[in-house]
């Protein structure tokens, strides 16, 4: 299998491009909330913990879309949900987290953005869309035509990609303007996603047939290959069939992908769900507390000692 991917070349495996990208928006990142912070107006200190769940997040982002993770999504069925799972669902809550709030506000606040994203970022409108595009996109005559069109392939990536930011922005963003949840509500949402994602998975999960051209068809499947290698290289390596990477039968290798989404998906939900309710649990602490001191304060104030 390792010999087989060495084949498409260097550039193919690790993509230089993306890279310079990924590291050019770090670079940018970095520097203002570094050194050419007190140029923005509003501005404030950002921890390392924040710096460092951002600049996670793009090393991952490289590694799913710009890596060989990447080539092998177009080989086999259960990579491209493994990177779909990453991609969707554990780095947008790392960028998420990774921005501090006047960076946010700088970049959403602006005249054709703000009422978009506000209207995109309601939980219900925010759940609806993210899966269902997701369910969308897993329709096996959208899948296959969609993989095998560079065009429709990067408009459904990044369409994906904000659905699923927008999806993650009402439990993680630390605007107060954009709290629309509470921590009750915020475990009910998590539950619900959950919930509307397990049908797609389900779907491919318990297919007893193959659903998806793309990865037993060869022509299909050179199709969708070109979109991540060069035709000269395609054209280079002969005759290219599914076969000489599949690792499992196809049935099962879609299976695997199913099985695959489902566990990072737990995985990644189970994290939130912890994290949420580990937060809304210090906000009552603290809540009690203030009350407690008020009320103590009070009956200080009225005491026949303090009068006197």
């Amino acid at each position: 299998m390792i010999d087989n991917l060495r084949m498409f070349g260097f550039e193919a495996l690790w993509s230089p491009y993306f890279f310079f990208v990924i590291c050019a928006v770090t670079v940018v990142y970095l520097l203002f909330t570094g050194p050419y912070r007190y140029k923005i107006e509003g501005s404030k200190e950002v921890d390392r913990k924040t710096k460092a769940f951002f600049v996670f997040g793009m090393a991952l982002l490289y590694i799913c879309k710009g890596g060989p993770l990447d080539l092998l999504g177009h080989l086999m069925f259960s990579a491209h949900m493994a990177q779909m799972a990453l991609v969707y669902l554990a780095i947008p809550p790392l960028l998420i987290l990774g921005t501090p709030p006047w960076m946010a506000r700088l970049l959403i606040h602006r005249k054709g953005i703000k009422p978009v994203f506000h209207f995109l970022t309601k939980p219900l409108i925010a759940l609806l869309v993210f899966n269902g595009l997701f369910s969308l996109y897993h329709i096996p005559l959208v899948f296959d035509t969609v993989k095998t069109d560079m065009t429709l392939h990067a408009i459904i990536s990044i369409l994906l990609f904000i659905a699923s930011f927008c999806m993650w922005w009402p439990l993680l963003n630390k605007l107060e303007e954009y709290q629309t949840l509470n921590g009750v509500k915020k475990i009910g949402y998590i539950f619900a996603d959950g919930m509307l994602l397990t049908p797609a998975c389900a779907l491919i999960i318990f297919a007893d047939t193959s659903l998806y051209a793309t990865y037993t068809d060869s022509q299909a499947w050179v199709n969708a290959l070109a979109l991540c290698v060069s035709p000269d290289v395609i054209q280079a390596m002969g005759a290219l069939a599914p076969e000489m990477f599949n690792v499992l039968p196809p049935v099962e290798d879609q299976q695997l992908g199913g099985v695959i989404m489902k566990i990072i998906q737990e995985i990644v939900y189970g994290i939130i769900l912890g994290y949420t309710f580990f937060r809304w649990a210090k906000k009552e602490r603290e809540k009690d507390k203030k009350q407690e001191m008020e009320l103590d304060a009070g009956y200080d104030a009225s005491s026949p000692i303090s009068s006197q």
